[in-house]
């Protein structure tokens, strides 16, 4: 009996499906994080667990602060670390996975290397938009380009 599909085949549904099938790798994705109604524009690294990110979008998340250096959330699921280095020295305003708890983390001041890690990109200009915050709040994280990520899952109204 067949497989209905291919490795080969389910790799390059996958390929296309998170966006590179149409020339664009993760590290040109251009992402917006909507925060009280402005736009801060950030660029996805080149990566598996970036890749997995952008899947999710568009995704709304409540971020509050972490140590007084960066604003984190639990993500709806883990994402893939296959490839990356085994830990980060992040800069401000890269938006990073820290894999040991599974969450998002985005700094906003300097930090030093912590193992677990990982990069998925870097806000572009207006990490002081996030950074003003001082208790928990929302932010929508969304293609730039207005795709969604996930087949069906659609942008509200």
């Amino acid at each position: 009996m067949k497989p209905l599909m291919s490795i080969g085949t389910l790799l390059a549904a996958a390929f296309l499906f998170l966006g590179a099938g149409d020339g664009m790798k993760a590290s040109e994705v251009k992402i917006h994080l909507v925060v009280d109604g402005q736009v801060v524009t950030a660029t996805l690294s080149d990566g598996a667990a970036a890749r997995a990110f952008l899947a999710l979008l568009p995704l709304d998340l409540t971020l509050r602060d972490y140590a007084g250096t960066e604003k984190v959330s639990d993500l709806p699921s883990r994402l893939p670390t296959e490839g990356a280095p085994a830990g980060f020295d992040p800069d401000v305003g890269d938006i990073t996975y820290y894999a040991p708890w599974g969450n998002l983390a985005i700094f906003y001041r300097d930090f030093g290397y912590a193992k677990g890690l990982v990069r998925l990109g870097h806000i572009d200009s207006g990490v002081e938009k996030l950074a003003r915050h001082r208790g928990d709040f929302a932010v929508r994280f969304e293609r730039a380009d207005g795709r969604a990520g996930k087949p069906g899952h659609d942008r509200p109204n």
